[in-house]
C-alpha cells in the first residue's frame, strides 16, 4: 500500500508560481510512475504530468507544457510539480497519483494510489 500526501497549494495571482510536493510512503518512489492530475469544479479529472519510474522520462499535457515541470527526489520519496506563469484556468484541486504497474499512462484509471488533493486558485 502506498500513501501519498500533497502540499503546497494556495491562492496566487496570474503570472505567479507555486510548487506542489507529494511525499510517498509504503513503497520506494523509484519503483513508481508518478503523475499529477487536476480537477476543476464541474469538470472531469485531467492529466497534467507524469514522471516515469527511475525518472526516465516525463510527459505533459499540452495546456501546461513549457510552464509546469514535474520532478522527483527519490532520496526524499517526494515528487514535485513546479508551476510557473499560472493562469486562472489552472485553478483546480491538484492530485498526485502513483502507478505501481508503471504503465506511463495519462489516464486516471490507470493509477492505483491517490493523494487527498491540494487546492490551487489563480486570480486574474
Amino acid at each position: 500500500q502506498v500513501q501519498l500526501v500533497e502540499s503546497g497549494g494556495g491562492l496566487v495571482q496570474a503570472g505567479d508560481s507555486l510548487r506542489l510536493s507529494c511525499t510517498a510512503s509504503g513503497r520506494m518512489l523509484s519503483t513508481l510512475d508518478m503523475g499529477w492530475f487536476r480537477q476543476a469544479p464541474g469538470k472531469e479529472r485531467e492529466f497534467v504530468a507524469v514522471n516515469r519510474w527511475l525518472g526516465r522520462s516525463t510527459y505533459y499535457a499540452d495546456s501546461v507544457k513549457g510552464r509546469f515541470t514535474i520532478s522527483r527526489d527519490n532520496a526524499k520519496n517526494t515528487v514535485y510539480l513546479q508551476m510557473n506563469s499560472l493562469k486562472p484556468e489552472d485553478t483546480a484541486v491538484y492530485y498526485c497519483a502513483a502507478d505501481g504497474n508503471r504503465r506511463g499512462s495519462t489516464q486516471p484509471r490507470e493509477y492505483d494510489y491517490w493523494g487527498q488533493g491540494t487546492q490551487v486558485t489563480v486570480t486574474s
